[in-house]
């Protein structure tokens, strides 16, 4: 009895494990093989939970210009107040007056603030709790599912600050720019009397404390462009590079083409990062041609981004799809317009035409 159970769970056994192996994730990528924004959010993920268990634990916060602290006396109550670190630093404490508060953790702050306070206060004890950091603000802007300005604590990385935006949205193109200390020209306008009293002033966060910055970023304004598929699949640390308080991290948008006329699926479709999109591999996405298109006078919409003139590349569809002429290659913002055969070409007449329907069409991502 135990015999022929034992052998049936042998049977069992390979085959349960072939069907495991077979398994593959919908959706995980594109008919074609290609990676799709959600495999690289995923890949994302993925870093950053590597990166936060491998990471040694951050210093204590040392606080900076415009973070906001509570202090508090305990042996005189009337001492207590909420601060604002000035644009140079300093706290203004009452009897003791200006304090340096910039750099320093707040149990340094403490330790300061209670040996000036000893000349006024027998044993005085001191708290300070940090309630709002607005010294370190980081931009994420572009395509992420949530741009935004973020504050940060101790150090972090291009891809710690992605996953902050919740990743990248669906129309992210294959490029991340760095702009050292692009957030800093608004705070060289941020100015203040040292320790200003905050009680009164709009939650951290509000338009008016958005846009300070410390020292420790640096003082030169220069971008750094990173691949992003070179970011999310390499091992390289010089991909993954550190990011400053003042900085701004933007990932670029990627080109969108448009077909419109006589196709099945007349939409904008999103560009792969990795491979040039043609007019054919236009056609195919918006699944081919209707029966009454006029192949012959497909044409090619192009605005310059520069200039914002517009041209018009006049192309035979017919002799691309039978093989007698190259594929056309196309670029972003292109609009592909297969115009009707016949007296219905009316309906599709002129440029301004194809460009309100382009306007009005759906994204697609392949």
């Amino acid at each position: 009895m135990w015999a022929l159970i034992f052998a049936g769970a042998i049977l069992l056994a390979p085959a349960s494990g072939n069907a495991q192996s077979s398994y593959k994730p919908a959706n995980s990528r594109t008919n074609d093989g290609l990676e799709t924004t959600q495999d690289f959010n995923r890949r994302l993920e993925q870093l950053r939970r590597s990166a936060s268990a491998q990471a040694a634990l951050s210093p204590e916060y040392r606080v900076g210009s415009q973070d906001v602290l509570d202090v508090n006396v305990f042996e005189a109550p009337e001492l207590n107040r909420s601060l604002r670190v000035s644009a140079n630093g300093e706290i203004a404490m009452p009897l003791i007056g200006a304090v340096q508060a910039s750099g320093l953790t707040a149990r340094e702050i403490e330790s300061s603030l209670e040996a000036k306070l000893r000349a006024y206060v027998n044993d005085p004890h001191v708290g300070v709790l940090v309630t709002a950091v607005e010294s370190h603000p980081v931009s994420v802007v572009g395509a992420v599912k949530q741009p935004g300005v973020f504050q940060i604590r101790g150090p972090k990385t291009v891809l710690e600050m992605l996953s902050m935006a919740q990743g990248l949205a669906d129309d992210a193109g294959d490029k991340v720019l760095v702009m050292r200390g692009a957030g800093l020209a608004s705070a060289s306008n941020a100015s203040g009397a040292a320790g200003k009293d905050v009680s009164q002033d709009p939650p951290a966060g509000s338009d008016s404390a958005s846009a300070a910055a410390t020292a420790t970023a640096p003082s030169d304004t220069n971008t750094v462009e990173i691949d992003l598929r070179l970011l999310l699949e390499s091992a390289d640390p010089r991909y993954n590079v550190p990011i400053y308080p003042g900085d701004i991290i933007k990932v670029t948008k990627a080109g969108i083409v448009y077909v419109v006329g006589s196709v099945q699926k007349a939409g904008g479709f999103v560009m792969p990062t990795n491979e040039q999109m043609s007019v054919l591999k236009a056609v195919a996405l918006a699944e081919g041609l209707t029966g009454t298109a006029a192949k012959g006078h497909t044409r090619i919409i192009r605005t310059d981004p520069v200039s914002g003139k517009r041209s018009e590349i006049p192309i035979n569809l017919g002799k691309i799809l039978d093989g007698k002429l190259p594929d056309v290659p196309l670029q972003a913002a292109d609009i592909v317009f297969v115009p009707k055969s016949g007296g219905k070409a009316a309906l599709y007449r002129g440029t301004d035409a194809a460009i309100a329907t382009a306007s009005g069409v759906l994204i697609f991502r392949p």
